[in-house]
Order: structure tokens, then C-alpha cells, then sequence
């Protein structure tokens, strides 16, 4: 995205942002509360429309609006803090509702991609479960491995640890970690900067609704170079 900008009534959101990920890399966005970052993934998946500027998606400028915001949609996933699953589904039924009724595939053929995702986040003993009998942990990662079923080219991940219990986080951490080892494209919002300065290929730092910084994890969260960065880091006591 090139010079993105978001204003909701006379709050400016995004001031002309600018961010670049590479096919298989893992960005993650720092900062405090309100400063952005969710937005920014909204507008990422056009689930907010930009008042100004270009992003562009495989080569396609899905600002446009000529642009189909579904189809673009289609090629991302995108997985919100809150869970968001069908109570009355089973853990499978929610895995593969979008594969059936968005993307068209026959059901015994989505139900077998299910079940296969679903063995990949280590769940697919679950698959006849409610939601509601999983621990956080386990809802959040039945909710991404919902958005990677239809093996979208860009994952969003909007805070997906910050409603999980402190023993939960590991778990869904360790998940995050395992698709950026399989190349999985991934933009997220995070807190939990040893996994930014472990996992992620770049960082960038948001304060209100502009980039201060933006690295190597080395870098912005081991020598930040800019003070607003310096005094979020120093709140977290990593410098």
C-alpha cells in the first residue's frame, strides 16, 4: 500500500501509510491501541474503503472501484481477536462453510479439505465438536484454519492472542510460527513482541495512524532509531 489514508468523520485513522510485503514473508504491526493497525488490515481486505491512496494485491489495484471487493476478498483470510464461530456448527461445519457457499465446492470434497486443515492445527479430533466445548486456544485456531482452508495467497491476523488466557497464547503462537516455516504471506497485529522478534521478517511501528519505524525486528525492536518507538518499547520494557 502506497500513501494510505482512512478518516472517520474528522479522526484521521491512517495517515499516508506506506507498506510493502513480499510473497512469503511475515509483517508484523506494533503499537498501542487505537494507533491503527486494525484498520489498516481492514482496509487491507476492503473491508473499510481508503480515502486515499493505492493498494495493490498480486499486481492488481484493489482500491479501485471497478474492482470486485468479494473476488479480492476471496484471495485473503483474514482472522479478528473475537472468534466469530456458528455455535449451532461443528467445528468442521465452520471450517468449511465458506468453501460451500462462497467458493462452491461440493461438500464432500470441502469436507475432506476440512478435515485435512483441521489435522493441520492439530484439531481434527474435534471436528464433530461445538465451539463452545474447545478451550480460546482451540476456537482461535479452528478460526484460522477456517481462513486457511481456501488457501488464500495473503493471511490478515487482527490481535488473534489478545482474548486468549495467558496459557492459551503459546499454543496459537506455535501455529503462526509453523505457517511462516510453510511460506504462508502473513500481515498481523500483535503485543507479543518475542514472537515479532523471533518470527517476523519485518516490523513496523504505528502511532497514531502513521509508520514511525519500520524493519528488521533487529532493528525497530532492538535499536529503535525513533523516540516515539523507544517510549512504546520502554512501556513493554524491552528497552
Amino acid at each position: 500500500m502506497a500513501g494510505v489514508r482512512k478518516v472517520f468523520g474528522d479522526h484521521v485513522v491512517l495517515r499516508d501509510v506506506d507498506l510493502s510485503v513480499a510473497r512469503g514473508q511475515c509483517a508484523v504491526l506494533i503499537g498501542a491501541s487505537g494507533s491503527g493497525k486494525s484498520t489498516l488490515l481492514r482496509c487491507a481486505n476492503l473491508l473499510e474503503t481508503v480515502d486515499d491512496g493505492v493498494i495493490t494485491f498480486e499486481g492488481q489495484d484493489v482500491t479501485d472501484p471497478r474492482v470486485h471487493a468479494d473476488a479480492v476478498r476471496a484471495r485473503m483470510g483474514l482472522v479478528f481477536q473475537a472468534y466469530n464461530l456458528f455455535p449451532h456448527l461443528t467445528v468442521l461445519g465452520n471450517v468449511t462453510l465458506a468453501l460451500r457457499k462462497v467458493h462452491g465446492v461440493a461438500s464432500a470434497e470441502a469436507d475432506a479439505r476440512g478435515l485435512e486443515m483441521l489435522d493441520r492445527v492439530g484439531l481434527a479430533a474435534k471436528a464433530g465438536a461445538r465451539p463452545d466445548d474447545l478451550s480460546g486456544g482451540q476456537q482461535q485456531r479452528v478460526a484460522i484454519a477456517r481462513a486457511l482452508v481456501a488457501n488464500p495467497r495473503l493471511m490478515l491476523l487482527d490481535e488473534v492472542t489478545s482474548a486468549l488466557d495467558p496459557e492459551l497464547v503459546g499454543e496459537v503462537l506455535d501455529l503462526l510460527t509453523d505457517l511462516k516455516s510453510d511460506g504462508v504471506t502473513m500481515v498481523l497485529n500483535t503485543h507479543e513482541m518475542g514472537f515479532a522478534r523471533d518470527v517476523a521478517d519485518t516490523v513496523s511501528f504505528l502511532h497514531d495512524g502513521v509508520i514511525h519505524e519500520s524493519g528488521s525486528p533487529a532493528q525497530v525492536i532492538g535499536d529503535p532509531q525513533q523516540e516515539r518507538t523507544r517510549a512504546f518499547l520502554s512501556r513493554l520494557r524491552l528497552v
